[in-house]
């Protein structure tokens, strides 16, 4: 029986802890297809789940990675057939199924997505969860009327994946995108990406009336709490506001004015259930017109699957900008 490493993460006494270990198949979740991974990606929430920071597996023992690249091994479903190259975002890696932290990984066939025409496999995990939920947030924003005429896009946490990703998008669509940041060593990053004007988040003034100056045609926000709120106190008639993080918080205190007084959208992206047909046209818009321009930009460290455990401080610190992918069995 094949025998493979994994980086499994595990709960004792309450307290979690993370590490490689060598598993067979029989002992992944269950799954019609086994994958046998080349790439994968951290994300902020798999450094939360590795270092125990934050809950959010379901479950224990699970392989951590929310995002898997790799060539069918084998598959008990029609649609898949050994060799061809496919990738699996979300979709519960990570949570309550073995991630994509492992030389092989089963998986329902449902979640599984084959590879977008002119991708390679490390491309679609330099995009992995964060570019798939930009471009969730942008198809669901344009869905909704969303246009560059508009007025400017505002996009918060804007150095991190998502929002790197989200400016990337936007720009290339021909929106004007300012960029929320703390960052403001890393101004030239984001200019790089498309961003035109920039915002200090630390010296943001965000005024405690139920309705602001009018100020964005649209908003991708990765920060919540506060400074969600403040968003649906300035956003323009009509303008929408895709909801996909919650860094500053987790409560949202506004009012209903924004939303029957001036029609302001609040559309929540959520990247782990959703029907495959969404999930596969994503994908293929992401092969296509939703392509981030400057990945390469976006994609700012690649570490080896045995420098994985070294890799996550940063995201804890807030310190990593862009991207990271994981070189496993390419």
């Amino acid at each position: 029986m094949t025998s493979f490493k994994a980086f499994r993460i595990r709960q004792q006494d309450k307290k979690i802890s993370a590490g490689f270990a060598q598993m067979t198949l029989d002992e992944l979740t269950a799954g019609e297809v086994v994958i046998k991974t080349s790439w994968s990606s951290i994300n902020y929430k798999d450094a939360l789940a590795a270092t125990g920071a934050g809950r959010i597996l379901r479950q224990y023992p699970l392989n951590g990675g929310i995002d898997v690249a790799g060539k069918v091994a084998s598959s008990t479903d029609p649609r898949f057939r050994e060799g061809d190259p496919v990738l699996v975002c979300g979709c519960g890696l990570s949570e309550y199924r073995d991630g994509g932290y492992a030389e092989y990984v089963r998986i329902g066939a449902d979640c599984v997505v084959l590879l977008p025409s002119g991708m390679t496999e490390r491309e679609a995990m330099a995009i992995g969860t964060a570019g798939f939920t930009a471009a969730l947030a942008v198809m669901r924003m344009e869905q909704l009327g969303q246009q560059p005429d508009r007025g400017p896009v505002i996009v918060t946490g804007a150095t991190g994946g998502v929002g790197s990703f989200a400016t990337d998008m936007l720009a290339a669509r021909g929106y004007q995108v300012t960029a929320l940041t703390g960052k403001a060593d890393h101004h030239a990053y984001l200019q790089a990406l498309g961003a035109s004007e920039f915002l200090d988040r630390h010296t943001l003034e965000m005024g405690t009336k139920p309705l602001e100056s009018m100020l964005w045609g649209g908003a991708v926000d990765n920060v919540g709490g506060d400074t969600l709120a403040w968003l649906t106190r300035t956003t323009r008639p009509f303008g929408n506001i895709a909801s996909i993080g919650l860094a500053g918080g987790y409560q949202l205190e506004t009012t209903v004015m924004p939303f029957i007084l001036r029609g302001v959208s609040l559309i929540g992206i959520n990247s782990i259930e959703m029907p495959t047909s969404m999930r596969t046209e994503a994908w293929q818009r992401l092969g296509t017109d939703l392509k981030p321009p400057h990945l390469e930009h976006i994609v700012t460290r690649e570490v080896a699957f045995d420098e994985l455990p070294d890799a996550f401080g940063g995201y804890l610190k807030s310190s990593v900008v862009g991207r990271t992918v994981v070189r496993i069995g390419a």
